[in-house]
């Protein structure tokens, strides 16, 4: 978590930037991460020349040349180290004319990030602002990983305050919730197929550090953890840059963020590739069949993104492989024929485990349109037994445009500080849904319909049309009337009329 004072620098920066010329929060987080970047070359480099003096020996993995380019200038120069004490106009002709094309023009010597150079531009207008961002940024530390991560996540939700690009961020406690639930394991193979700023891949790597440190102490675990654990696609070559920095400041030396446009012929990539997929897709509506994977549509014959997305994480997934996937409402009880083939897939096919009702605001203000997560098995062998709903009313913020948050800090979120009262929990249902999704296939097989959270055995499902609805299955709790028989109210009614006949009877006595 970081502090208000690094709030502050980080506010001060894109400040600069906004009153400096550029006023596109995507744009601005671009020119950013290049200077992250370019900065975390040289603390490689830096890291590297250590080393060799240690051990007197020359450099093994060198990033900047020796000497001078064929201009007779020092390629040192190219360093964050250097040219951040360089006048604001020989510090703006460096970037421009010799860093960004040596950017450009790189090798794979420094990791993913350089796969995404190729057309990276230097855009920041005026030798004066890249000075002042300069400055405020050598100021801010990224020694610690957590920090690190945690500014850059910051930066990102930028993207969501400025009312621009918002919806290639899911909300972050939502993603930790999909992410306890899935529980991924030092083994798993994760993939995000429509990764954005990889905000699923990075929960799901936090989530391996806290829970399986010892990952990162052994050399085989931890290759794979920096190398093969961490899978993202995306078609947005800015995305792809965003996505893998954000990996790279939490932690993850090498992730494999790669270009994909995943329903697309030719480019829907493998078969079983993946044990675990995290995603919240974009759903566009309807793409051109003429365009889209064969393999797909030999799934479910339909044009909706929504329902290719959920053909396309069932055939990457391996057998015995787990999804966690946010989809519209309309997946849950639509009645086309591909929406219903889907459903039965999921629930005949291999195992539907759960159905999470998230509220309708949960994405505003981008999109106020209601929406579930799915957890699913591939089996491919059936397994369905019970499925399991929850029904989210409260996620910590409000449902209207300005997501307040409606509790304290520590209170929200899937792992508040305490348990919360009931008064609280009204507020916050998350840490409920973990705690109940522990014993979904134990205590929670008998709960009342008229719970927050039930089972539905698959039976019933089938013979409603293989309806996903929660509302299909949820019986309402009406309040206990006491019941009578008609003698008794009506005695009740004499004695009554009785008892008014004598007070008036008073009351005109008294008059007298």
């Amino acid at each position: 978590m970081i502090t208000g004072e690094l709030k502050s620098k980080i506010d001060a920066i894109w400040n600069d930037f906004w009153t400096g010329g550029i006023a596109n929060p995507m744009e601005v987080i671009d020119q950013l991460t290049f200077l992250l970047f370019i900065r975390r070359l040289d603390d490689l480099h830096t890291l590297e020349e250590n080393k060799a003096n240690r051990l007197k020996q020359p450099m093994i993995k060198r990033i900047f040349p020796e000497g001078t380019d064929d201009k007779g200038q020092a390629w040192d120069d190219l360093r964050w180290s250097r040219f951040k004490n360089f006048s604001p106009d020989l510090m703006f002709e460096t970037l421009a004319d010799r860093v960004f094309p040596f950017l450009r023009n790189m090798n794979d010597s420094s990791g993913s990030f350089n796969r995404f150079m190729k057309d990276a531009r230097f855009t920041i207008p005026t030798a004066q602002l890249l000075s002042r961002v300069v400055d405020k940024l050598a100021d801010i530390p990224l020694d610690d990983r957590d920090t690190k991560g945690d500014i850059y996540e910051y930066m990102l939700g930028k993207l969501s305050s400025a009312g621009t690009n918002g919806q290639f961020r899911t909300p972050r406690h939502i993603i930790k919730l999909m992410v306890a639930m899935m529980a991924p394991t030092p083994k798993d193979i994760i993939s995000d197929p429509a990764s954005g700023t990889c905000g699923f891949l990075v929960s799901a790597a936090e989530y391996m550090q806290d829970k399986h440190p010892q990952m990162l102490t052994e050399q085989k675990s931890r290759d794979h953890f920096n190398n093969t654990m961490f899978n993202g696609f995306d078609f947005d070559t800015t995305m792809l840059r965003i996505g893998t920095m954000n990996m790279i400041l939490h932690g993850v030396e090498n992730p494999n963020v790669g270009y994909r446009d995943s329903l697309s012929e030719g480019e829907s990539g493998g078969s079983e590739e993946f044990t675990v997929i995290l995603a919240n897709p974009p759903f566009k509506g309807s793409i051109d069949k003429s365009t889209t994977a064969k393999n797909l549509l030999r799934v479910v014959d339909t044009s909706k993104t929504e329902l290719l997305f959920l053909a396309l994480f069932i055939r990457q997934l391996k057998n015995g492989g787990r999804a966690a996937v946010v989809v519209p409402d309309g997946v849950l009880f639509g009645a086309s024929n591909a929406h219903k083939a889907v459903r039965k897939l999921l629930i005949d096919d291999h195992r539907l485990d759960a159905v999470v009702k998230l509220p309708s605001g949960v994405f505003k203000p981008y999109a106020g349109v209601s929406t579930a997560i799915l957890y699913f098995t591939k089996t491919n062998s059936g397994g369905t037994d019970q499925v399991w709903f929850y029904d989210v009313h409260a996620d910590g913020f409000s449902l209207d445009d300005k997501r307040d948050a409606l509790l304290d800090e520590a209170m929200l979120g899937v792992y508040p500080s305490q348990a919360l009262s009931a008064t609280e929990h009204e507020k916050n249902n998350l840490p409920d849904v973990l705690s109940r999704w522990e014993e979904s296939t134990g205590t929670e097989r008998s709960n009342p319909r008229t719970a927050q959270s039930f089972c539905v055995p698959k039976d019933e499902i089938t013979a409603n049309g293989y309806d996903l609805s929660p509302n299909r299955y949820k019986e309402v709790e009406h309040e206990a009337v006491e019941v009578r028989a008609p003698d008794t109210i009506l005695g009740e009614l004499d004695l009554l009329e009785v008892e008014i006949r004598r007070d008036l009877e008073n009351l005109r006595a008294k008059t007298v």
